[in-house]
């Protein structure tokens, strides 16, 4: 049945739309029963997110693609420990964000990081927002990959999941098991970290 899921396809396809909670507990409910039908109905729905999201941990597309694959095998395979249908999209995303972890920690440090010791960005106040839009333009793929590197796991799961994918602090702790003050905390250093690894490149004319 899993050799159906194909990241490459579904991964990279459109949302299959929201499932409420009554569709979300009746799939589960089929899927739980081996119906294939209904297991497809919800790799369709969180494959993309589910990809981007180990994408935006990882920083390679073949890794994340691997891993989204893995996390939906784990998924298939658990659909028993999943007791609260409303909570299968964080379910899914605890699943993820555990491969990428075991990914990450098993990975050599890449040798070639921004540096945080440069004088134009020791000074950057962390009382601005930072410029998210920015982060979404082409030029700066790398730069945001390797700032993203460079932040500790915690962090960058944190990062990750509040800016790129727009979860609530409530759906993170689901997700992590963290604390919701741990979780300010880290998103603070990490919106700090972030900002003197990426100003050097945005220019005089922008206000990080």
């Amino acid at each position: 049945m899993m050799k159906r899921l194909a990241i490459e396809g579904a991964g990279l396809g459109a949302y299959a739309g929201t499932l409420g909670m009554n569709g979300s507990e009746e799939l589960i409910a089929r899927a739980r029963l081996g119906e294939d039908e209904a297991f497809q109905s919800i790799f369709d729905r969180y494959s993309r997110p589910i990809l981007s999201f180990i994408y935006d941990m990882t920083g390679k597309r073949d890794v994340a693609e691997e891993l989204a694959q893995e996390t939906f095998v784990r998924a298939y395979k658990g659909l028993g420990s999943l007791h609260d249908a409303e909570k299968l999209s964080t379910w899914l995303f605890g699943i993820a964000r555990n491969c990428a972890l075991e990914h990450l920690r098993t990975r050599r440090r890449d040798a070639h990081k921004v540096e945080m010791d440069d004088p134009l960005v020791l000074n950057l106040s962390d009382s601005e927002p930072l410029p998210e839009g920015e982060l979404l333009n082409k030029e700066f793929n790398e730069v945001i990959k390797r700032a993203l590197d460079a932040l500790d796991e915690d962090k960058r799961t944190v990062f990750t999941l509040k800016v790129f994918h727009q979860r609530s602090y409530e759906e993170i702790a689901d997700i992590t098991g963290f604390s919701i003050p741990k979780l300010k905390t880290d998103l603070h250093r990490a919106r700090r970290e972030m900002r003197r690894r990426i100003r050097p490149y945005l220019g005089n004319s922008y206000e990080v």
